[in-house]
């Protein structure tokens, strides 16, 4: 077997196994579920039938690569496999019902296709590319995994529809970004894992080998390099990137900033900065009274007066006030090796999961799109989600609800971790989203699209 020299990108098959047919994008809707796959040739054989019944497999032929399954039973579990000549995909599973938005994808809590990496999808990035399209990446999670695939899908269509496009192995918590009309990966091999940044130079379907900006740990309790897809900003003549140190089985995590000069090779490692990681006061002025973990998952933003800082989670649900407030640190864009140094905290509806912040160019405000708690008695719920925008970073005004399950059970219901865009005078999300039998409102089962239309004009008063 001769190796090559590039991030490993291909439909990924564990080299012990000769399959060369696998479903690769699962929809569930109400009373059907869409299937898509890859490898064999017409006819294809679909068949199905509900989970772990006796029942006769229904089967269905068809010439194309994919299939609607009609007439299913809402709530229902089902399993199913395809086959083409002598080729045979494992079996897959999806549980009949709705989702809000668009589904980019879905996996079923119990389908054992990924769990060599995990279980359920993650870590939502969002990139429009220069020629139109779309991209959307996400992780396989699961605790204790070895959590180390990404799935890169793509839409021709503004979001509409969406097909398998790309995987990175290794690859974790990535953002996907552009420069200079070639697409990027900034993530870590693993959780806790090494920093990597990888290239495509066609827009998103190969890869080239990545560069290891920092060695981590790949271990829970050993610290080492940790991030979500965090956005990556270009500001002062740096793309800038939150990024965190440590881990939660060994005590917390302390906050830095990557960053690499724009003009720079950003696959040459010499190119990139971390900041010395800052560890978490709790005698900073403002901060909660009681036990917390601290920051997490932070977003370098440039601020009204031309410097930059970041806007970060904040651990506040077993101290006191238990939510509504978030981490706001100062970095120095002229010395970008310089330590963060803290600022304030800032009143924030959504502290309690991670979210991004874009300053809108044309109207000059900032956006976030967040997991707003509205319930005191569940400061972790994610099953809110909600719109809000700031004039100066400091003071935020929630617009609108997205969406709205807070009488649904907050143990299982998540809308979380989004990744969003300025699409004209649209926003368009991707959203970490557990809905339809879930394994719970933190282990997600689908990854949706959504699209916020003329979302200026919800504030044009102000504007």
């Amino acid at each position: 077997m001769n190796c090559k020299h590039f991030w490993s990108c291909e439909h990924y098959i564990p080299y012990h196994l000769d399959r060369r047919l696998s479903i690769d994008r699962i929809v569930p809707d109400a009373h059907s579920v869409s299937l898509f796959w890859w490898g064999g040739e017409a006819p294809w054989t679909v068949s199905i039938r509900i989970k772990g019944s006796e029942d006769v497999w229904n089967r269905i032929e068809t010439r194309e690569p994919n299939v609607t399954i009609r007439n299913l039973t809402e709530n229902e579990d089902y399993e199913f496999f395809v086959e083409s000549k002598n080729e045979r995909s494992e079996v897959g599973y999806a549980r009949a019902g709705f989702a809000p938005g668009i589904v980019v994808n879905y996996l079923h809590p119990e389908d054992p296709k990924y769990a060599f990496s995990g279980r359920c999808l993650c870590t939502p990035s969002l990139l429009i590319h220069p020629e139109g399209y779309y991209l959307a990446s996400m992780d396989l999670y699961e605790g204790v995994s070895p959590q180390n695939l990404t799935l890169i899908f793509r839409s021709d269509d503004k979001g509409e529809t969406w097909y398998h496009y790309s995987e990175l192995f290794p690859c974790f918590w990535g953002t996907l970004f552009l420069h200079r009309g070639d697409v990027y990966m900034l993530a870590t091999s693993t959780e806790y894992g090494d920093l990597l940044v990888g290239k495509s130079i066609d827009g998103g379907k190969t890869w080239l080998e990545p560069t290891v900006l920092a060695r981590g740990s790949s271990h829970q309790v050993v610290p080492g390099w940790h991030k979500s897809s965090m956005p990556i900003l270009k500001h002062h003549g740096r793309l800038w990137c939150g990024v965190d140190y440590g881990s939660h089985k060994s005590g917390g995590h302390m906050t830095s900033l990557v960053s690499a000069d724009v003009n720079s090779d950003l696959l040459d490692a010499a190119s990139w900065t971390i900041t010395p990681p800052l560890k978490y006061d709790p005698n900073w002025e403002g901060a909660v009274v009681g036990d917390t973990r601290g920051f997490i998952e932070g977003n370098a933003v440039a601020m009204p007066d031309g410097g930059i800082c970041n806007i970060i989670r904040y651990f506040t649900d077993r101290g006191e006030p238990k939510y509504g407030l978030a981490g706001m640190l100062k970095g120095n864009a002229d010395d970008p090796d310089q330590m963060l140094s803290f600022y304030k905290f800032i009143p924030f509806p959504g502290n309690l999961s991670k979210f991004d912040i874009k300053r809108d160019e044309k109207s000059g405000y900032y956006f976030s799109i967040l997991s707003r708690i509205t319930n005191p008695a569940t400061p972790r719920m994610r099953n809110v989600l909600s719109l809000a925008y700031s004039k100066n970073l400091e003071h935020w005004d929630v617009i609108c609800d997205l969406i709205n399950y807070e009488d649904s059970d907050p143990k299982m219901i998540g809308f979380q971790y989004v990744s969003f865009a300025f699409d004209g005078d649209d926003i368009i999300y991707l959203c970490r989203t557990a809905v339809n039998g879930a394994k719970n409102f933190h282990d997600s089962n689908y990854i949706t699209f959504h699209r916020i239309e003329n979302f200026r004009s919800m504030i044009s008063e102000q504007i």
